[in-house]
């Protein structure tokens, strides 16, 4: 009885992931054309780091809270 499950999930996984980049490179080769000045482009790239690095903190946050919630020792000796 289980043995269609890793072939219908596997099969949505790998349409999923192409439609995702599909639209990912659609999206950014329309912004290429759309701007073409240095400075949108150097502040956009700035904001996207900005929020990566917000992202990273949060998640490293969050891992040690819940660590730290489970009784991890996260104390370094």
């Amino acid at each position: 009885m289980m043995e269609w499950f890793p072939i219908v999930f596997g099969t949505f996984k790998v349409v999923a992931l192409a439609v995702g980049m599909f639209f990912a490179v659609k999206w950014h080769y329309d912004q290429g054309e759309r701007r073409k000045d240095k400075l949108a482009l150097l502040r956009t790239a700035g904001a996207a780091a900005v929020g990566f690095a917000l992202a990273l903190a949060g998640l490293g946050f969050a891992t040690f809270a819940l660590a730290r919630k489970l009784g991890m020792d996260l104390t370094l000796q």
